[in-house]
C-alpha cells in the first residue's frame, strides 16, 4: 500500500552550494517536482541565491540555512530553523562531502578527521535530527550519497579516508532502514561512479571522460542529473518498498 504524502512536503538537501554539484541538481529537480526545498551547506551564499531560484523558478518555498554538517549543534539549529518556516519535513537527502586525494601513506591525523567528521559524521548528525521528525509524523525518505569508491575500495581520485566514510554511510542506511522502518521511514544509500563534478579533482576535460568511460558498461560519465533522478526516484512515494538499498549510479563499473 502506497502511503501518501502531504500535499505540502520539505525535502532538505545538504551540500547544494556546488554550481556543478549533485545536491544542486536534486534540490532543483526537487522542486520540480513539487517538494519545498530546505537547504543547508557551510557556504551561505550560494544556497541563498539557489533558494531564491527555487521559489522563483518552481513556486514552492525554499528555505536556505548556513550550517556545517561536521558540528551537530550546527545541524540541529539548522533543521529546526528550517522545520519553523517550511510544510512538513519528509524527505533528506545527504549529499554534503568532500574528496581526499592524499595517499594512505601520507595520510595525517587532520585529513582523516576531516573527511570523516563532514562525509559520515555529517550524514549521522543530520539523519540523526531529521528522523526525529520523520518519526514523530510515521512517514519520511532519507537518501545519502556513498560512493562506489566505499565497494571497491577506492580506485577514484579519492582515496582511503573518503572510501572508509562512504563504506560507513552504506552501513548507517541499512541500520536506519532496520530501526526507522517500523515508523514508515525509509533510509536508502546512492552509490554514484564516475559523475562530471568538481568533486573529482576540478572539472574533467573531455580526454578524461573518454578514460574514465572505458571502465563502464555504457559510453559516458554520468552527470549530476543522473543522480538527481535517482534521488526523486528514492524520494517518491512510489518506493516505499525499497530500503536498506544502495543504487549504484554508475555506468555499470560495478556489478555485483
Amino acid at each position: 500500500m502506497t502511503i501518501e504524502f502531504p500535499a505540502a512536503r520539505t525535502a532538505i538537501v545538504t551540500g547544494a552550494a556546488s554550481y556543478r554539484g549533485i545536491g544542486r541538481a536534486a534540490a532543483a529537480r526537487l522542486a520540480k517536482e513539487g517538494w519545498n526545498i530546505g537547504l543547508v551547506d557551510r557556504d551561505a551564499d550560494p544556497i541563498h541565491e539557489l533558494a531564491d531560484e527555487l521559489v522563483s523558478e518552481f513556486g514552492v518555498q525554499a528555505r536556505g540555512v548556513a550550517a556545517d554538517v561536521a558540528d551537530e549543534r550546527e545541524v540541529r539549529r539548522a533543521v529546526d530553523e528550517i522545520e519553523s518556516a517550511l510544510p512538513q519535513i519528509v524527505a533528506l537527502v545527504n549529499v554534503a562531502g568532500v574528496s581526499s586525494p592524499v595517499p594512505y601513506l601520507e595520510l595525517d591525523h587532520a585529513e582523516w578527521n576531516r573527511v570523516l567528521n563532514i562525509n559520515l559524521y555529517g550524514v549521522h548528525y543530520m539523519s540523526r535530527r531529521v528522523a526525529e521528525s520523520l518519526v514523530k509524523n510515521r512517514i519520511g525518505r532519507i537518501v545519502s550519497i556513498s560512493s562506489v569508491s566505499a565497494q571497491r575500495g577506492g580506485g577514484t581520485f579519492s582515496k582511503t579516508p573518503y572510501s572508509v566514510a562512504k563504506a560507513g554511510v552504506i552501513g548507517l542506511t541499512r541500520s536506519l532502514a532496520r530501526e526507522l522502518g517500523p515508523f514508515d521511514v525509509t533510509a536508502n544509500a546512492i552509490a554514484p561512479g564516475p559523475i562530471d563534478t568538481d568533486i573529482m579533482g576540478g572539472t574533467l576535460t573531455e580526454e578524461r571522460k573518454v578514460e574514465l568511460a572505458a571502465d563502464l558498461v555504457v559510453n559516458r560519465v554520468g552527470t549530476v542529473d543522473d543522480v538527481a533522478a535517482a534521488i526523486c526516484f528514492l524520494l517518491s512515494a512510489d518506493a516505499g518498498y525499497i530500503s536498506g538499498h544502495t543504487l549504484n549510479v554508475d555506468g555499470g563499473l560495478y556489478m555485483h
